[in-house]
């Protein structure tokens, strides 16, 4: 419970004496990806407070000079401040639109170019998934996905959501399962308490869309879960 408190104090203050700022700074210059590097500033400051041991294979498979799109088994809330520090280029994800509502927070997701989503409508998440698209297209972005939606209760994989299998067929980039050991050991879905623990992360070889179409988005869906299945149930 202390580690958490710490941690919790550690990230106000740096939201408000080094978020804030870059924020402002952010409009001043016009410059936007920079904020990526003050995000990874923070959680590289907050990691030793999570007393974990993390361990990470297969990142020498993956081309980090082209756009991917990063799918990874969800487990716990750590999951996607652990991805964002490993990762060594800026992704972007897709959160709920509630998030953005979050002073200071929400704007530097905004300014940063995460897509919101309205869960509540399937159609606005399609929008979502062709804002996407586009700025694959035109920027090069890569994403950060969780295609089960939400975190395990009990560690098994949930039903895998079709958004991001067509985000991969449309813009035509690789999926790299990324999956994920012993987060939901240190924090389980629930929790505040953090716990000490060994947490694992596997990059597995890039998965291309090419010769699926939408149509055979659920082969595709298939062939990546198979992945997970192979690792996470050995």
């Amino acid at each position: 419970m202390i580690r958490s408190i710490l941690i919790l104090f550690l990230y106000v203050f740096l939201t408000i004496t080094v978020g804030i700022p870059a924020l402002f700074l952010s409009f001043i210059t016009g410059k936007k990806d920079f904020l990526f590097r003050v995000g990874k500033f923070g959680l590289a400051l907050s990691k030793p407070l999570f007393g974990m041991k993390l361990k990470i294979y297969g990142m020498e498979k993956i081309d980090f000079s082209r756009s991917h799109i990063y799918m990874a088994n969800h487990l716990s809330l750590i999951d996607a401040p652990l991805l964002f520090l490993v990762l060594p280029v800026p992704v972007r994800i897709f959160p709920k639109k509630e998030l953005f509502k979050i002073p200071v927070i929400g704007k530097g997701m905004e300014r940063i170019g995460f897509i919101p989503v309205d869960r509540s409508d399937s159609s606005k998440g399609r929008l979502a998934i062709e804002k996407g698209v586009e700025m694959i297209k035109e920027k090069g972005w890569s994403f950060l996905i969780f295609p089960e939606g939400t975190r395990s209760w009990n560690g098994n994989l949930l039903p895998f959501k079709k958004g991001g299998f067509i985000l991969s067929i449309k813009s035509g980039v690789p999926i790299v399962p990324i999956t994920i050991k012993g987060t939901r050991e240190m924090l389980p879905r629930g929790k505040f308490s953090l716990r000490r623990g060994t947490v694992e992360i596997k990059f597995h070889e890039p998965i291309s869309p090419e010769g699926y179409s939408i149509e055979k988005k659920e082969e595709l869906l298939q062939k990546v879960r198979e992945v997970f299945e192979k690792e996470l149930y050995k």
